[in-house]
């Protein structure tokens, strides 16, 4: 039987890698492959450690028969393991941050996503399958000396989206503010200080009644996050709000309340929030950074300038012009479509064929 293992940086709920590997998993099991994910075990949640396996005890089992998938997105010893195991190999790329981004607020990111890079022009060449999830990663592997690249991008659940939302979240957000919402990791590189900066603006000139709410870890981010905090205090703006991580079904409730969903981030490798705020009927409004162009696909808007007075003002026309929020929506509403149409999994299983024939 054929094997079809992952490996992964790290393995925890609410991590979007995590969440792809196990629907590859998931995958590779309808296809009647063996599959198991490989991570480090101080990098596995300690609750999740019977759904992912130590990468040290792989290399005495290995065989080289073994199709091996490397999720590449951070500096790690397992990046290391992968390049000297045997076995037919393939990389899918979620791009690695820019290091500068976490000097200051966290140095030991800092330091892994500086190796990340190192390891990235390193394991050119070792793997016979390279893919990546946004054309923007192709592009970048390329230039990297990376050959005959693909694009396959990252399986959604969508339908996770239509569970019922959280009625604690609806009674408290779903009333007559207009909300203004990012969802995403409390990382530097999301630039939420933007963020705020332009709902300040849009508070302050545009509609006074109106709330910012920013859901997402920041475990590992505290220091970024009490800037963040500290930033809304001086803002003059009471109606900032943090919710941190938060469930499937307060997620749903705080998309179901937002009239705006505003990414300000200057790198992403292909951001899930985009799609599922289109997906739930929330205007999208982005900075025009590394993926985000390709994610958003022509849809939503986007900007390419960080003028926050003029951000504020089309926010104000998203909210208020009913023709105009609808025309946005439905632009959304294909984009979600073509998305949703596409059969990853053939198009996966034709991707790994090179590395699959055979067995």
């Amino acid at each position: 039987m054929t094997a079809i293992h992952q490996f992964v940086a790290g393995f925890a709920n609410g991590d979007a890698i995590t969440n792809e590997s196990r629907a590859l998993r998931a995958l590779f099991h309808s296809w009647g492959c063996e599959s198991d994910i490989f991570s480090e075990t101080r990098r596995i949640l300690p609750e999740l450690r019977r759904e992912a396996r130590d990468v040290a005890n792989y290399p005495a089992a290995a065989r080289p028969d073994d199709v091996l998938l490397l999720h590449l997105s951070i500096g790690s010893t397992v990046n290391d393991v992968f390049s000297a195991l045997p076995g037919r190999k393939a990389i899918l790329y979620h791009n690695i941050t820019p290091p500068g981004y976490f000097r200051l607020v966290q140095p030991e990111t800092d330091r892994a996503l500086a190796h990340g890079r190192d390891q990235l022009r390193q394991l050119a060449g070792v793997a016979s399958v390279n893919l990546a999830v946004s054309p923007f990663n192709a592009r970048e592997m390329i230039a990297l000396g990376y050959r005959d690249v693909r694009v396959f991008p990252l399986f959604i659940e969508f339908g996770r989206l239509a569970e019922p939302p959280d009625r604690k979240i609806l009674r408290e957000f779903d009333d007559d503010l207009v909300n203004v919402l990012f969802v995403g990791r409390c990382a530097p590189n999301k630039k939420i200080e933007d963020a705020i900066e332009a709902f300040r603006c849009f508070h302050r000139f545009v509609e006074p009644r109106s709330r910012f709410v920013h859901v997402g870890s920041f475990v590992g981010t505290e220091r970024y996050q009490h800037l963040l905090a500290a930033q809304a205090r001086e803002s003059g703006v009471r109606q900032i709000h943090f919710a941190g991580t938060v469930t499937q079904p307060a997620l749903n409730a705080f998309y179901r309340s937002a009239r705006v969903f505003l990414c300000m981030s200057e790198h992403e490798g292909f951001c899930i929030p985009i799609l599922e705020a289109m997906a739930s009927g929330v205007p999208v409004m982005a900075y025009a950074a590394a993926a985000v162009p390709d994610t958003m696909d022509g849809a939503g808007i986007l900007f390419r300038e960080k003028n926050y007075e003029l951000i504020a003002e089309m926010m104000g026309r998203v909210a208020r012009d009913a023709a105009f929020r609808a025309a946005v929506v439905e632009g959304q509403n294909e984009r979600v479509r073509r998305y949703r149409a596409r059969d990853l999994a053939a198009e996966l299983r034709q991707h790994l064929a090179p590395i699959l024939r055979g067995n």
